[in-house]
C-alpha cells in the first residue's frame, strides 16, 4: 500500500510540475517540441501526434480577443437545434499568466465606465464578477512566451450539446473522454484567428425519439465541435446608437461613468465595418466591401437562386451610396468555412425540414460584426413545392405545372437566402413590412395564391427583390457621413423620410399570435388589412379543395400520401386565422419617440373587430370544415415502411384510419385557442370598460354561443362536426374559467357564458349529445379540481414553411424567437 501511494505522489509530480532539465530549469518550447508539427499564426501551436496533443504558445498576455465555439458537424434534428455550422456565444478573453499557471479570463462588458479615470474603471471592474474560462500549466518557456496544453480545454462539450440533448428530454448523456479525440484536418493558425477542432462523442442511455432518428448507434453521439480564437479588430469603428424606429439588432451594457440626467443603459446596433472612399461623394466605392460565400456543396439550381436572393441586398448598399460594396461569391475550394475572414452561407442538411438562421459573430465591445452566417435548412424547398404540389399540381400528361412549382419553390428560396443575409447585417424581423405593400424581406409573407377562374395563379407568389423598407433600413444603419456632419440629426432624418413613405418597424414581440396585439403585424400574413386577407384566402382554399384529386401526386405513388399535400391546404388559412384574431382588442401603435410626429396608441374601431369576429366564426362553420368526401375515400392506413407517426399528417382518434373529425377539430381548436387567449379576453374587458359601444368579451361569448349551440342537431358528417364543436367549445371555456392566470373579469365572463350554455341545452340533454357537455358544467360548478376534459388534436406543424428562429443566435439585444412548430 505504501509502495502505491509512493509511485501515485510520484506520477502526479511529473504530470503537473513543468517539465525541467538536469540543471533545474524549465525547458525550453524549442527543446520541448522538437518533433513535433508546428503551425505559426495568429496563436501558434504545435501538434504532438506521439501524444494526440496540441500545445499552445502563449505570447500575448493581457491582451483581449475574441473566443467563440461552434459545430462543425451536427446531429441532423431540426428539433434537438444542433445543426452543422451553429454558433456559440462569444467572449472577450484574455490570457493573464500567475507564476507556473496561466488563466483564460472574460472580463465583464455588460458593466462599464466609459472614463479617463482609471479609478473610475477600476470601481466598476471590482463591483461584479468576472469568468476564468481555464487555467493551464505551464510546460516550457523561452524569452516572453510559454508553452500549455490545450487539448483538455479543446476536449470538452464547449457548445453544451449534453444541455441541448437533457433539454430536448432526448435522454441524460455525458462526455466521453475516451471517445474524444483533435480533428487536425481544420486545426490551422491564420494571420488573424486559430482554428481547432475536436471529435467528441456523448455517451448516454434511453436516448429521445429525435436522437434515434438520426442517430446511427443513439446511445453513442458524434459530433465535431469547433473552436475560434480571432484577433479583435482594428480601432476605427464607429459604434451608432440605437433607434428603436428601425430595427437592428446590437449590444447593451451599463455605463456607470453616465451623469445622473442621462440613461445608464447604452445601447448601439450591430452591423459590418463599411466605409466610404470617398465620404463627400454620393456614390462611392468602398474602402473594403462585405463580401458573402455561398457553400459548393448547395446543388443547382438551389445554388444560382441562393445567390441571386442574396445579391439583392447589393441595391439596398446602392441606395445608401456604395457602389458593388455587397457582394457574393463561392467559396473557393481552398477556404476554410470556419475562416473568420469569410462571411458564410451554408447548406445543412436534417432528417427532417427544419428552421434557417442567420447568425454573427460580433465584437461584445462595440457591436462590430466580424462574420456573418448563414444557416439554410435544405429540407425546406420541398415543403414550399409540396404547398405548390396541393395548389397548382396536376400529375397527368400535362408537365406545365412541374416548371411552375419548381419556379415558385425557388423564388422562396431567393426570399429566403436574402432574409438570413439581411439578419447577419444587423437586422431584425419586420412583421408589419407584408401590410405596407412586401415592404421588406424580414417579414415572413406566405406566399401570395390568387383565384384565378376556377384555378390557383402563383405568378406573384413572391416578390423578386428586396422591399423599400429593406434599403431604408440599410441607408440608416451604414450611411457614412462626411466629417463635421451632425450623424443624430441625419440619422433622424432619414427615419422621418421612411415614415412619409408609410413604412414602419413592428418586430417579434409585436407579431406573436397569442398575447400580441397589433392588428397589422403578424407571421406568415399577406395583405392591407387582416379580415380581408383572411376572407380571400379561405376562397383561395375553397378553390384548392374542389380541385383536389389523385393527381395531385404522382401515379406509382402510394394513396396514403396524398394525406401530406392535403394538409396545408386544408390549413390555408391558418396563419391568416391567426393574423384575424388579433384585430379582436386589437390596439395601432408606433415605437413613437416623444415630438416626433406618429400616432402613438389607439385600440381598432368597432365596425372592424365585429368583422373579424364574423371572419373567425365562418372558419368554424361545420360546412367548411368538413373534409370532401372524395378524399374521405381516397386515403387508405399508410403502407408498411411509412410511418404512421411523421409529423405531417393530421392526427386521429381512430387507430390507422384516416379520422374524418380529425382535420376540423384541429381547425376548430386553432381558432378557438386564438379567441379565448386570456391576455385578449383581457384586453376584449378593457376595451369596453373604457368605450361602452366597443366590442367587449361578452360580446364575443355571446356570438360564439349563439353561432355554435344553435345550429339543428342531425346525424350526418356535418352534424357529427357541429357536435364536436359543441364539445370543445365548452370544454375550452371551462379551461379558461379554470385558469388562474387569466384575469378575474375574464373568469367571472366565461364563468357566466358557461351558465348560459348550461341553461340553453339542459331541457333537452337527456335525449341528445349535450349530455355531456351538461355534466362537464355541473362538474366544474360542484369541483372544478376534477373536471376532466379532453385534448384538442393540433395540427400537424405549420411552421417552418418560410423562414424561422434565425437571427437570435448572434445579436444582441433584442427578443428571442421562440421555437414553434
Amino acid at each position: 500500500m505504501k509502495y502505491c501511494l509512493l509511485l501515485f505522489c510520484f506520477l502526479f509530480f511529473i504530470r503537473f510540475v513543468p517539465a525541467q532539465t538536469p540543471s533545474g530549469s524549465v525547458l525550453t518550447i524549442s527543446t520541448f517540441t522538437n518533433g513535433m508539427e508546428k503551425q505559426p499564426g495568429f496563436l501558434t501551436f504545435y501538434w504532438d501526434a506521439r501524444k494526440g496533443k496540441v500545445w499552445l504558445e502563449i505570447d500575448k498576455f493581457d491582451t483581449e480577443l475574441l473566443y467563440y465555439p461552434s459545430l462543425a458537424s451536427g446531429i441532423g434534428s431540426n428539433d434537438i437545434g444542433l445543426d452543422r455550422g451553429r454558433l456559440g456565444q462569444e467572449h472577450i478573453v484574455k490570457f493573464q499568466r500567475t507564476g507556473p499557471k496561466v488563466l483564460l479570463v472574460e472580463p465583464n462588458y455588460q458593466y462599464r465606465a466609459i472614463s479617463t479615470d482609471p479609478l473610475e474603471r477600476r470601481a466598476v471592474e471590482e463591483s461584479f464578477a468576472q469568468s476564468v474560462h481555464w487555467g493551464f500549466d505551464i510546460v516550457a518557456e523561452e524569452g516572453n512566451r510559454v508553452l500549455v496544453d490545450l487539448t483538455p480545454f479543446l476536449l470538452q462539450d464547449a457548445v453544451g450539446a449534453i444541455q441541448d440533448i437533457s433539454r430536448t428530454r432526448q435522454g441524460s448523456f455525458r462526455l466521453d473522454a475516451s471517445r474524444c479525440a483533435m480533428y487536425l484536418p481544420h486545426s490551422k493558425a491564420f494571420p488573424q484567428n486559430t482554428e481547432f477542432e475536436a471529435t467528441i462523442t456523448l455517451t448516454g442511455d434511453s436516448p429521445g425519439a429525435y436522437l434515434r432518428s438520426v442517430v446511427p448507434t443513439p446511445t453513442s453521439v458524434t459530433m465535431r465541435q469547433h473552436h475560434s480564437f480571432v484577433q479583435l479588430p482594428e480601432p476605427g469603428y464607429k459604434s451608432r446608437e440605437f433607434d428603436p424606429r428601425v430595427g437592428y439588432g446590437g449590444i447593451e451594457y451599463f455605463d456607470y461613468a453616465t451623469p445622473v440626467s442621462q440613461p445608464i443603459v447604452k445601447k448601439y446596433i450591430s452591423r459590418h465595418r463599411l466605409e466610404k472612399k470617398d465620404p463627400k461623394a454620393a456614390v462611392s466605392e468602398a474602402v473594403k466591401p462585405i463580401v458573402y460565400y455561398l457553400d459548393p456543396g448547395t446543388p443547382e439550381p438551389i445554388r444560382s437562386a441562393l445567390m441571386e436572393g442574396t445579391a439583392w441586398w447589393n441595391q439596398a448598399f446602392e441606395a445608401a451610396g456604395y457602389k458593388d460594396a455587397f457582394q457574393v461569391k463561392l467559396l473557393p475550394p481552398d477556404a476554410d468555412p470556419m475562416d473568420i475572414r469569410y462571411n458564410l452561407i451554408q447548406w445543412v442538411h436534417r432528417s427532417t425540414r427544419g428552421w434557417s438562421y442567420g447568425a454573427s459573430v460580433i465584437d461584445p465591445r462595440t457591436g462590430e460584426i466580424i462574420k456573418g452566417k448563414v444557416t439554410l435548412g435544405s429540407l425546406r424547398v420541398r415543403q414550399d413545392y409540396l404547398i405548390a404540389q396541393g395548389l397548382v399540381g396536376k400529375f397527368d400528361t400535362d408537365t406545365a405545372h412541374v416548371a411552375e412549382m419548381m419556379k415558385m419553390s425557388l423564388d422562396r428560396l431567393r426570399q429566403l437566402a436574402a432574409h438570413e443575409v439581411g439578419h447577419t447585417l444587423g437586422l431584425p424581423h419586420n412583421y408589419i413590412a407584408s401590410s405596407q405593400n412586401r415592404a421588406s424581406v424580414m417579414d415572413y409573407p406566405t406566399m401570395v395564391a390568387k383565384v384565378k377562374g376556377a384555378s390557383i395563379d402563383l405568378s406573384d407568389a413572391y416578390t423578386l427583390s428586396i422591399g423599400d423598407y429593406d434599403k431604408w433600413s440599410i441607408i440608416w444603419g451604414y450611411q457614412d457621413f462626411p466629417a463635421g456632419t451632425n450623424e443624430k440629426q441625419e440619422l433622424d432624418k432619414i427615419v422621418r423620410q421612411m415614415h412619409a413613405k408609410g413604412l414602419t418597424f413592428l418586430t417579434d414581440q409585436d407579431a406573436r399570435p397569442e398575447s400580441s396585439a397589433h392588428p397589422a403585424t403578424h407571421l406568415w400574413d399577406n395583405g392591407a388589412n387582416a379580415v380581408d386577407e383572411l376572407k380571400r384566402t379561405m376562397e383561395v382554399r375553397k378553390v384548392a379543395l374542389s380541385n383536389f384529386s389523385e393527381k395531385k401526386i404522382p401515379a406509382g405513388t402510394p394513396m396514403a400520401t396524398l394525406e401530406e399535400v392535403f394538409v396545408p391546404m386544408y390549413l390555408f388559412h391558418r396563419y391568416q386565422v391567426e393574423a384575424a384574431a388579433k384585430v379582436l382588442g386589437g390596439q395601432q401603435y408606433t415605437n413613437a419617440l416623444r415630438g416626433d410626429g406618429q400616432p402613438v396608441l389607439s385600440t381598432v374601431p368597432v365596425d372592424e373587430q365585429r368583422r373579424a369576429l364574423d371572419a373567425l366564426l365562418a372558419t368554424i362553420d361545420p360546412q367548411f370544415l368538413a373534409v370532401p368526401t372524395f378524399l374521405l375515400k381516397s386515403i387508405p392506413p399508410r403502407p408498411f415502411r411509412y410511418s404512421p407517426n411523421t409529423r405531417e399528417v393530421f392526427k386521429r382518434r381512430t387507430g390507422m384510419t384516416f379520422d374524418p373529425l380529425g382535420p376540423p377539430e384541429a381547425a376548430v381548436g386553432l381558432t378557438l385557442r386564438l379567441m379565448l387567449n386570456p391576455e385578449r379576453c383581457a384586453r376584449l374587458v378593457h376595451q369596453k370598460m373604457f368605450y361602452p359601444n366597443q366590442l367587449g368579451l361578452d360580446d364575443v361569448l355571446y356570438q360564439l354561443i349563439k353561432t355554435v349551440y344553435k345550429k339543428p342537431i342531425d346525424r350526418t358528417y356535418t352534424g357529427e362536426i357541429n357536435r364536436m364543436i359543441d364539445l370543445k367549445l365548452a370544454e375550452q371555456l371551462i379551461a379558461l374559467a379554470q385558469n388562474k392566470e387569466a384575469s378575474g373579469a375574464v373568469r367571472d365572463l366565461v364563468h357566466r357564458a358557461l351558465l348560459d350554455i348550461k341553461k340553453l341545452v339542459e331541457p333537452v340533454a337527456a335525449s341528445t349529445h349535450y349530455g355531456l357537455i351538461t355534466h362537464l358544467i355541473r362538474q366544474y360548478e360542484q369541483n372544478p379540481a376534477e373536471t376532466t376534459t379532453s385534448p384538442v388534436l393540433t395540427p400537424p406543424d405549420g411552421m417552418p414553411i418560410d423562414p424561422g428562429q434565425d437571427w437570435l443566435e448572434g445579436l444582441r439585444g433584442e427578443p428571442a424567437c421562440e421555437w414553434e412548430q
